[in-house]
Formats: C-alpha cells, sequence, structure tokens
C-alpha cells in the first residue's frame, strides 16, 4: 500500500515538474529590420532592442498560444526562401497578401487593411493621381502590391529601391524621382512627417497585411489564426495598431469595429520624436558611443566569418594548385574547371545555392557554416591562382637540386617549393583576406547579422548614414589592420631568412 502511495505521489509530482517547467516551444520569427518602420525596426533609445507593430504582433501571438517568440533577421528578398528553407516559422513583416506569393507560401488571415498613397514633392502640381504617372519616375519596392499596380500603368518610369527611406530621401531632395507609390503605413512614418514632400490623391488599391507560413504546416496556420481571432475579438490588436498610428476605418470596418482611437499612438509619436530632433555634436558623440557594443557584435561575427573562411580558402586553394601542377591531368582539368565556375560566378549566389538551394536536395546548413562554405570555396579559385603562380615563379633548377639529393617529389614540394612560393604569395594572399572582410558582408543575405547589416539598420532607424557609416567604416579598418601588420611583419621576416642561408633548410 505504501508503495502505491509513493508511486501515485511520485507521477503527480513529475507531472506537475513538467507543467511548471517545461519550456515554451519557440516560435521563430523572420523579418528585416533594415528600414522597417512601423513594422520591425531598431529602438532610438535601446538600439539593441527591436519594435515595431510587428514585433508588437507576434509576442501578442506567441503569449496566446503559449510559445517563445525568437527574432531572426533577414533580408526582405530572403524572407520567402528562408522560411521554405525553415529558418524560421513564419514571416512578419507588413507582408502583403498577394497572389505571387500564395503560390509558394501561405497565409494566415489578414491582421491589417490599408492601401497604397501617393507621396510627391512638395512643389509638384502636375501629379493629382496615380492617373498622371505617365513618363514619370516613380519608386517603389519590387514584388510588392504597388508595383503591380504601376506596371499596370502605361508609360511610368518605375524605380526600385531595397529600402523605402531611400525612395522618400531621393525624392525629397526632387532629383531623380517624380513621385512615391508605397503602402500607406510606411509613407505615413517616411514622408508625412517630411517638410519637403506631400500626400496626394485618393487611397489606391486595397491590401492585406498576413502572416507568411509554409504551406505544410496547417497546423501552425489553425493556431496562429485563432490566436488572431482572440486577440482582434479581445481589443488586443486594435491596442497595437493605435499604438503606431494606424488604426484606421478599413480595418475597423473589417472586423465590425469603431475606427475612434481609444489611446494615443505613441509608438508613432516617439518615432517622430527621433526623425525630427535635430541632435548637437554633443548628443552625437554619445549615441555613437552606445552603437559601439552594437558595431562590435556585428564586427566579431564579421571577423570569425572572414578567418574561418580564409582558412579554408587558403587550405584547399593550395591542394587545387599542387593538384592542377602536379596530379594526373584530368585532375589538373577538373581542378581548372572548379577554378574557372566559381571565379565566373557571383559570390551572391553561390551563397544563395548553398544555404537556400542546397535543402531542396536534403543538404540543411546552418547560416554560420554556410558563409563560411560560401566564402571559403569563393576565395579558394583566386588562392588556387596566387599559389600556382607562386610555385611557377620557383626555378626549376630547385626541384632538380631536390631530385638529386635523393628527395620525393611530395618532399620537395613541402621541404622546397612550397615555403618559397608562400614567401612570395604572402602580400596577395593578404590583399585577399582584407577583400574576404568586406565581402562577408553579403552574408547578410543568409540570415546572419555581421558588422554592414548592424550599419544598416541604425542608419535607417537615426536616418543619419554620414555618421555612422564612418563608424562602422572605422571598425572595418581596425578589423583588417591587425592582419596587415602581422602580413608585413612575415614578410620581412621571410626576406631576412632568405638573405641568412643558414636559417633555411636548404
Amino acid at each position: 500500500m505504501k508503495r502505491n502511495v509513493l508511486v501515485f505521489c511520485y507521477f503527480l509530482l513529475f507531472f506537475f515538474h513538467n507543467i511548471l517547467f517545461a519550456e515554451a516551444q519557440e516560435l521563430r520569427w523572420g523579418s528585416d529590420a533594415n528600414s522597417g518602420a512601423p513594422f520591425v525596426f531598431r529602438d532610438s533609445t535601446n538600439p539593441n532592442k527591436v519594435i515595431g507593430l510587428d514585433v508588437d504582433l507576434v509576442e501578442a501571438l506567441a503569449k496566446q498560444m503559449g510559445m517563445k517568440p525568437i527574432f531572426v533577421q533577414n533580408l526582405w528578398d530572403g524572407l520567402v526562401p528562408g522560411l521554405q528553407a525553415g529558418n524560421y516559422d513564419i514571416i512578419a513583416d507588413g507582408f502583403e497578401i498577394i497572389e505571387e506569393r500564395k503560390e509558394n507560401i501561405s497565409f494566415s488571415d489578414p491582421y491589417y487593411v490599408t492601401y497604397e498613397q501617393l507621396v510627391v514633392h512638395k512643389d509638384n502640381e502636375n501629379i493629382k493621381s496615380i492617373f498622371d504617372l505617365r513618363d514619370k519616375n516613380v519608386g517603389t519596392l519590387p514584388a510588392s502590391l504597388a508595383y503591380r499596380i504601376l506596371n499596370n500603368i502605361h508609360g511610368v518610369n518605375i524605380k526600385y529601391y531595397e529600402e523605402e527611406l531611400n525612395a522618400y530621401e531621393e525624392l525629397s531632395s526632387g532629383t531623380r524621382l517624380d513621385a512615391v507609390l508605397l503602402d500607406y503605413g510606411i509613407a505615413k512614418y517616411y514622408a508625412k512627417s517630411n517638410p519637403n514632400l506631400k500626400f496626394v490623391g485618393n487611397p489606391v488599391g486595397h491590401m492585406l497585411y498576413g502572416i507568411g507560413i509554409r504551406k505544410n504546416d496547417v497546423e501552425l496556420k489553425i493556431k496562429i489564426n485563432t490566436a488572431l481571432q482572440a486577440l482582434i475579438e479581445n481589443g488586443t490588436m486594435k491596442i497595437i495598431l493605435e499604438k503606431w498610428g494606424l488604426w484606421n476605418t478599413q480595418t475597423a470596418e473589417a472586423w465590425g469595429q469603431s475606427s475612434n482611437y481609444n489611446s494615443e499612438p505613441k509608438g508613432y509619436l516617439d518615432f517622430l520624436k527621433t526623425t525630427g530632433k535635430n541632435f548637437s555634436w554633443k548628443d552625437k558623440v554619445t549615441i555613437y558611443l552606445n552603437f559601439i557594443p552594437l558595431l562590435a557584435r556585428g564586427a566579431v561575427v564579421t571577423l570569425e566569418i572572414s578567418v574561418f573562411s580564409m582558412v579554408l580558402a587558403i587550405v584547399l586553394g593550395l591542394t587545387i594548385a599542387i593538384v592542377r601542377l602536379y596530379a594526373h591531368p584530368v585532375f589538373g582539368k577538373l581542378a581548372i574547371v572548379y577554378i574557372e565556375i566559381i571565379r565566373g560566378t557571383p559570390l551572391l549566389i553561390q551563397l544563395y545555392l548553398i544555404f537556400y538551394g542546397l535543402p531542396h536536395i536534403g543538404i540543411r546548413l546552418s547560416p554560420f557554416l554556410s558563409a563560411i562554405l560560401g566564402l571559403g570555396l569563393n576565395y579558394a579559385a583566386n588562392e588556387a591562382e596566387n599559389y600556382r603562380a607562386g610555385i611557377l615563379s620557383v626555378p626549376k633548377n630547385q626541384l632538380d637540386a631536390a631530385f638529386a639529393l635523393g628527395m620525393s617529389k611530395f618532399e620537395a614540394l613541402v621541404h622546397i617549393i612550397i615555403p618559397q612560393a608562400l614567401r612570395l604569395v604572402i602580400p596577395p594572399v593578404t590583399n585577399d583576406f582584407i577583400a574576404l572582410i568586406k565581402d562577408s558582408s553579403l552574408v547578410s543575405v543568409i540570415t546572419l547579422v555581421e558588422l554592414t547589416t548592424v550599419y544598416s539598420q541604425l542608419a535607417t532607424t537615426y536616418f543619419d548614414y554620414l555618421g555612422i557609416g564612418l563608424l562602422t567604416a572605422s571598425m572595418y579598418f581596425l578589423v583588417g589592420l591587425p592582419f596587415a601588420r602581422l602580413s608585413r611583419m612575415a614578410e620581412r621576416k621571410l626576406i631576412q631568412t632568405k638573405k641568412n642561408p643558414s636559417q633555411t633548410r636548404f
């Protein structure tokens, strides 16, 4: 009897322990914080934090579903491929529900209803509506509803921008664009407060925002729709939209609610305070100092990727060079094919193939490993040519002398040819490493947040490309400088060794 009681007590303890201490399931969501207001962007008071409409939405949904939200940064163009590759569970980034996207992914029920807003320069009196855009240069985002609308207007010269802020800045300067057509929410944040711009025309189109989900995640879609409906019914969604100044008649009518505001748009007002404030030099220095830890973390990621990638490039490049020069002709030709293919295709495409393409054949690599592999394989082709040139620069009689001493070809290469070749290729290899550090900025397309990604997010949050750009450039300089110094030290050491034959092995 006592034994049964103990077993029963143990069972109850185990049961309640699992309930109380079990970790919440993660809800990984992909978004792009670059120029992301009002959806996802860096907090001007705390650059380490991302805020916005979709941040609040996902947090509310996750809480409703008993899950833990995990933000995953990815560039806008890579959001759908990243979702399909399984890098996150959902997309939430002011994502428009359009037919082209429905072919690849599924969508939740709409959580916001809005329209496109036409914006022109304040001095422009010729454009009153979208029907006046013929033969005009109009900026917008690619693969958006605004683009589809403009594409159906004959004679419009559509200009694409990766970041909304850049389009409005060029329109404000009055040099390259005649108008910008984008979502009303985006226009409200980036154009309405600009004294050089003005809204014109009636609301254009009818657009719905939804959460992107993989087509086979049917259960997750049901959970999200159920949670979203609960947030709408209990008023949470209205509170979130009011906070960001986006509660409107269209959404209110769709949900059968009042279009009146019940609370002030605190998030929107805070955003305007930042964009409209003129900082003194003292304030700017303080702000820049606060950026250093965030930029330093990005620099660490950049350095880690660059070092590991260069090690792979050096080892693989030297191997390819030796195979090309000394292996069987068949393998030599394969080495040439590798070099020509890798050097003849863009690094960006190679990163896309490794990170987004390989999962389709069952090979799934982490973003960090994909970055190292992509950069390493690409630069290995360049290093192979550097080492081949260095090896061919060593006089042929060095190899003959090694054979005369009874060395095998392998021993001659290891002890005689390669050491001399390495001394010759140090300068170009160092240059390649510095170039690789800068090319590492491309890994942002595979969800890695490195130095350039951090710069882009901060610059678009504070509308400061110059000051933050100089600070970021300084970080790149500091990352690469020690390696340039080490390279020069190695060159001097090898030159001294060459001048003193007693220190050589041959």
